[in-house]
């Protein structure tokens, strides 16, 4: 009896090690990517967005039925983004190439995405509250988005799993909302 107890329970065992082998390699396959800049072209009947970056280059995603549009209306998708061309967005995508699909963006329209260089001097205990000393020596204070994620070059996660650590060198993409520093994303250097 013990015998077979012991049987089943190695069995479910390595499903779930295998289960999380494939979880793994599919991910490894399939790259995370951030796009941020500026809505170029949304086309409805491609179902693509195009998204200007601030060095110029034009990068394009497939948008699906399920891909969340955060900032718009309520259970806002890809489509939702047609005419908003000029807009602010930052694009989370999987894929290579022409096979890049957008899996949410976040959508801030005319609000100007900031950028601030440094270090994470400080991550507060309880709260989402990040503080980041630039080059100058200037200590910056940013307020976590509740969509907020983190490029570490090698994956890309919700902040919420990741996370920011003290002596990391990154790039804190934000807006500014009734005087504050609202982060959306932090990119390691």
């Amino acid at each position: 009896m013990q015998s077979r107890l012991l049987r089943a329970s190695l069995r479910v065992v390595l499903v779930l090690l295998t289960a999380c082998f494939a979880i793994a390699v599919a991910r490894a396959q399939n790259p995370t990517h951030v796009i941020t800049g500026t809505v170029e072209k949304v086309d409805a009947g491609a179902k693509t967005i195009a998204v200007k970056t601030a060095d110029g280059t034009v990068e394009t995603a497939k948008f699906t039925e399920k891909t969340v549009v955060h900032g718009l209306k309520d259970g806002a998708k890809g489509a939702d983004l047609v005419g908003k061309e000029g807009g602010h967005v930052i694009v989370h995508a999987t894929g290579e190439g022409a096979e890049k699909t957008a899996h949410s963006v976040e959508w801030f329209g005319d609000k100007t995405v900031h950028t601030t260089e440094g270090t994470v001097e400080d991550v507060g205990k309880g709260t989402k509250v990040v503080a980041v000393k630039t080059a100058d020596g200037t200590k910056e204070a940013f307020e976590v988005s509740g969509h907020a994620t983190v490029d570490t070059g090698k994956a890309v996660g919700r902040y919420s799993a990741i996370g920011a650590k003290k002596g990391e060198h990154v790039t804190v993409y934000y807006t500014e909302e009734a005087g504050k520093k609202i982060a959306h994303l932090f990119k390691h250097l």
